[in-house]
């Protein structure tokens, strides 16, 4: 483009003015009275190009990649805190409760033993026991010991949801905290070597290890298909297996059906459970005039495998939190060795241990 000449003093000085908006280079001599015009090339729009444009989402997408995982691990240490304090909690509970009834709660009540992992029979848990210590008093006096966990009349307090009894990190609609009642797989039975079993009663004497070289609770990620109130699988576990490599429970009986949402049981019209008459929370039943329909319509090898409990597992990374007689709370790491689990697990083998 040619430079224009424009003389200041001819009315086509208003020129100059419209074109100050573009992006031109304007001169004058040394009068003053003419002005040289010309395109200036050195200005230049701004905005990006391409390269720039992918330049930026690369180092956005770089700077994702590098932050998500600390967030990640950020939320799940704040899960797995949650997770602890709700193990204190129950443990805490526990330890009141012993101060009262100078015994630690029965794992799972009932007239008969072994215990089969199935919705028939009267199966008072050890939860439910411990609900006036968790500030849960209005459950616990809702709930009526005449009937069976099963049964129609404690619909309400069964469905009862306690947010203490969830870890935050397990995405299962089941509660996650379970009693030890064994140190190796067995049935739930009178003669168990852990702290909650049926019709348990333990004092302060029979823990012979030390309350800080028992385990009390553990996690469960599948705590099974039973109500939470129940003393089965679904609230007591063992240590006959490695930590987390037992996710599930038996459920041959259709259990999975009788769940409606998170820790809700569904209740048959029909139930066929036995009531247990006018009951204590600390007053046994008598086992021997009482009769039993727990093992009604059951094949020898169907009762075998309603017969097994499962061992303990969550959601967290490659172990599972555990709360010690004492009310501790320990990480315990899948890869420990086995024999170190049975001790943790037995309350009166007089194997003390160290460091795990």
């Amino acid at each position: 483009m040619k430079p224009w000449l424009i003389d200041t003093m001819d009315n086509s000085f208003q020129i100059f003015k419209a074109l100050q908006s573009y992006p031109y280079f304007i001169t004058c001599d040394n009068s003053c009275r003419t002005m040289k015009i010309s395109r200036d090339n050195s200005v230049r729009q701004f905005g990006f190009v391409l390269i720039e444009l992918l330049t930026v989402i690369l180092v956005i997408a770089i700077l994702i990649t590098l932050l998500l995982p600390a967030v990640q691990q950020a939320r799940e240490a704040a899960r797995a805190t949650t997770c602890k304090n709700n193990l204190q909690q129950i443990g805490l509970a526990l330890q009141n409760y012993q101060m009262s009834h100078q015994v630690l709660p029965s794992g799972s009540v009932n007239t008969t033993g072994p215990i089969l992992n199935r919705p028939v029979g009267y199966h008072v848990g050890w939860l439910i026991q411990i609900l006036p210590q968790l500030e849960e008093k209005s459950a616990f006096i809702g709930y009526d010991f005449q009937y069976g966990v099963y049964d129609l009349a404690n619909r309400k307090i069964v469905n009862h949801v306690i947010p203490g009894f969830y870890c935050p990190s397990n995405p299962n609609d089941t509660w996650n905290y379970v009693g030890c009642h064994n140190n190796s797989e067995s049935p739930i039975d009178t003669n168990n070597n852990g702290v909650l079993f049926l019709n348990s009663s333990i004092r302060e004497k029979d823990l012979k290890d030390g309350r800080s070289h028992t385990i009390f609770i553990g996690e469960a990620s599948d705590a099974g298909l039973l109500s939470w109130t129940s003393g089965t699988s679904s609230t007591l576990r063992n240590m006959g297996s490695k930590i987390n490599s037992t996710m599930s429970t038996p459920n041959s009986f259709g259990a999975r059906s009788h769940y409606g949402g998170r820790g809700r049981y569904s209740f048959e019209e029909n139930s066929d459970v036995d009531g247990m008459g006018e009951y204590e929370i600390r007053s046994l039943p008598e086992f021997s005039n009482k009769s039993s329909n727990e093992n009604k319509g059951l094949s020898p090898e169907e009762r075998l495998f309603l017969l097994k409990v499962g061992g303990f597992s969550s959601s967290h990374s490659e172990g599972a939190h555990f709360c010690l007689g004492d009310g501790s709370v320990r990480y315990i790491s899948q890869l420990t060795d086995d024999a170190i689990l049975k001790n943790l697990a037995n309350r009166h083998d007089s194997n003390l241990i160290g460091d795990y």
